[in-house]
This record gives C-alpha cells, sequence and structure tokens, in this order.
C-alpha cells in the first residue's frame, strides 16, 4: 500500500465518524427558540398560536422536505445531500434572524427542510458505516444531537443578553458551516472515486404494515418532545418561574435524555424482540406529564422524567429504522416515510397546545393532549417492537 493509501485509511475512521458531528446541528435551531418565545412574540407580535404556528413551522418543513430526501440522495450522493443541507442551514439561521418579519418564518422554514434533509439520511448512514451495532451507534449520535440541543436551550437567554434574541438564534450558523467545512473530505472525494448506486427496495415501504407503526411511534415520540421543547419554558414563567431557570430546566430534560439515550440499546441486543426497549422508553412520557398536571410545583423533577423517555424513544425509533431496513436504499426510504409523515403529525403538537391555552386559559389541557398522546405511544410500542414476519411484511 503507498503512503497515500496508508494515510487514507488511518484517516477513515475518523472521516466515518463525521456524522456525529453532522447530529450537533439537528436540534439548535429549534431547541433554542422555546426560551426566547417571550422575547420574539414581543418584538413581532405573536399570540400563543402565532407562538405555536413558529415552533411547527420547522416540524411541518421535515415533513415537506423528507419525501424528496432518497431521491436526491441517489442522484447525487447521501455526502453531498448532507453538505447541501449544512449550507442551508447556515443560511435559514441568518435569514431568520436578520431580514426582518417575513424573514422570521422563510428562514424558519428554510431551517426546518435543511434538519429534515440530516433527519432522513442519518439513520441510513448509520446503518450503512455501523452496520454491525446499529443501536449503539444510534445511541451516540442522539447524544451529539441531544448535547447540541441542551446547550442551546441553556444558553438562548444568557447570549440574548449582549446579543438580542436575533444573535442568540444566528449564532448556531458558526458551527453549521464549521461542520461544512469538516464534511468537505467524504461530500468530494476524488474524481477517480465511484460511489456505487444505492440498492433499490425490493417493495414499497408505503405497503408495508411495519413501516406504517414505525410511523406512528416516530410521530407520538415527536410530537411530545417538541410541545416540551416549545412551551416547557412559557409553561414555567407562567408559573412563576423566571426565564432562566426554566431554560436551565430544559437543559436539565434534554441532558437527562442524553443519558437515557446511551443506556436504552442494553434493552434492543435481543435480535428477535425490541418490545422492552420500546415499551420502556414510552412509559416516563405518561408519568411526567401525569406528574405536572398532579404536583405542577416539583416541575424541575417532572420534566427530568419526561426526559427520560423523549431521549429514549428517540433512540428506539431512529435504532428501529435502521434495524427493519433490509438494505441501505431500504433504510433510507423508511426513513423518509416515518420522518415525512411523523413530523407532520408531530407539528400539530405545538399548535394545537397553544390554541388550548389560548381558548382555556390555561396549560392543563395541552398537558391532558400529551397525557393522551403518550399512552397511545404505549401501545404503538407493543407493536412497533415486534420483529416482523418477512413473508407477511410486505403483504
Amino acid at each position: 500500500m503507498d503512503e497515500a493509501g496508508a494515510g487514507a485509511k488511518r484517516w477513515a475512521p475518523l472521516l466515518t465518524a463525521l456524522i456525529f458531528l453532522v447530529a450537533l446541528n439537528l436540534r439548535p435551531a429549534i431547541t433554542s427558540v422555546g426560551p426566547l418565545l417571550p422575547d420574539i412574540a414581543a418584538d413581532e407580535g405573536l399570540s400563543e398560536a402565532g407562538q405555536g404556528l413558529l415552533g411547527a413551522l420547522p416540524l411541518i418543513a421535515f415533513g415537506l422536505a423528507s419525501p424528496f430526501v432518497h431521491r436526491i440522495s441517489t442522484r447525487i450522493g447521501a455526502e453531498r445531500t448532507l453538505l447541501a443541507a449544512l449550507l442551508a442551514l447556515a443560511a435559514g439561521l441568518l435569514t431568520r434572524s436578520f431580514t426582518g418579519h417575513p424573514g422570521l418564518w422563510v428562514g424558519t422554514a428554510l431551517l426546518g427542510a435543511a434538519i429534515g434533509v440530516g433527519n432522513v439520511l442519518a439513520p441510513s448512514v448509520v446503518k450503512r458505516d455501523y452496520s454491525g451495532a446499529v443501536s449503539a451507534a444510534t445511541g451516540v449520535y442522539s447524544a451529539f444531537m441531544t448535547t447540541a440541543a441542551a446547550t442551546a436551550s441553556a444558553v438562548a437567554v444568557p447570549l440574548s443578553a449582549p446579543l438580542g434574541w436575533r444573535g442568540s438564534l444566528a449564532v448556531w450558523a458558526v458551527p453549521a458551516l464549521l461542520i461544512a467545512l469538516l464534511w468537505l473530505p467524504r461530500a468530494l472525494p476524488a474524481p477517480t472515486r465511484s460511489d456505487p448506486l444505492p440498492e433499490a427496495a425490493t417493495t414499497s415501504v408505503w405497503r408495508q404494515p411495519t413501516a406504517w407503526v414505525l410511523t406512528a411511534f416516530m410521530g407520538l415520540q415527536s410530537t411530545t418532545f417538541y410541545v416540551v421543547v416549545t412551551w416547557l419554558p412559557t409553561i414555567e414563567t407562567t408559573a412563576g418561574v423566571s426565564p432562566e431557570q426554566a431554560g436551565l430546566h430544559l437543559f436539565a430534560y434534554q441532558v437527562t435524555g442524553i443519558a437515557a439515550g446511551l443506556a436504552i440499546p442494553r434493552l434492543m441486543r435481543d435480535p428477535a424482540t425490541q418490545v422492552a426497549a420500546a415499551v420502556t422508553a414510552s412509559t416516563p412520557m405518561l408519568l411526567g406529564v401525569l406528574g405536572l398536571l398532579a404536583a405542577p410545583g416539583l416541575s424541575a423533577l417532572w420534566t427530568v422524567v419526561i426526559g427520560l423517555g423523549t431521549g429514549s424513544s428517540l433512540v428506539v425509533a431512529l435504532s428501529l429504522i435502521g434495524l427493519r431496513g433490509r438494505t441501505h436504499a431500504e433504510t433510507t426510504a423508511l426513513s423518509g416515510m416515518a420522518q415525512s409523515l411523523g413530523y407532520l403529525l408531530a407539528a400539530a403538537g405545538p399548535v394545537a397546545a397553544g390554541h388550548l391555552a389560548e381558548r382555556t386559559g390555561s396549560w392543563r389541557a395541552s398537558l391532558w393532549l400529551v397525557a393522551a398522546l403518550a399512552a397511545v405511544q404505549i401501545v404503538v410500542a407493543l407493536r412497533a417492537g415486534r420483529v416482523p414476519d418477512r413473508r407477511t411484511a410486505q403483504s
């Protein structure tokens, strides 16, 4: 092997692991908004329903962009598609902050579409590059993503003191651009290298019952996550908690999710079933929301309990997508379906929660809605964790 070949082999594991750095960019643009919603609403004149729509818009963009990711990545490759997404994310962040009221909405939609591309491609890239340890690699990927999300929530209000809310949101364009630069060696290979075309899935995932179950699980867990991320600071400040403390609670919520996401793959080691993991991940979400309703004074505790559920549920959802897809192409298609419909379902969550609060004058109805969705998720988990019989899965 020549020196160049030896160097490429030496750097290959680091280039492969760059997918974890990409994950750092897939949540801060969203989780930094919740703690700043009161300031944004005051400057932009947004009602509770308008704030809910602003929180839901990235999810709508996720859902609308996701079905096209498989086709685009087939044409230009997953690596180049992810590079384009990182650049679009940076553009969306800057547009949202610095181009006035229309830019608030246009930039939010653009960054949502960019994140949607990463959401879809990540499970298939992890499956391809870490085929022998899909669940463990997904846990690490989720930990990177949730760490960045938690950090963004915690620093949003402190950064807004010197930078204003616009600068506090825009600062996340910097890591997007830096990681896009690091991603270039994967996105722009030597001209002599040719990437094989992805394998074609033998049966459309839209006709597979398992795909619909996974889509329901993805949508339900995402709905709870985004309602909490969007509205928890507002719910707590309404109850008398300071904005800084509410931001720290949101940080604790997501840090708890990191630990839970790293632990849950231990329950997914049995190739015959992942029911225990799916149910274990789903149950704390219901318990935590019921706790907020019964004893709101302990909101810090219940936030951590919900975080146990949302953090582990995300890892279970992404892992099941990777485990159920039989090929790289089918995994990408399955990811696109589950995240398209799943995030469109989740997009209704922040809007519905804001609307209920506006109509009833309190957040109790919104919390009961989340509790009902969490209960349904437990039921869906019983089916999602079962390994399908391939003879009937395509019927």
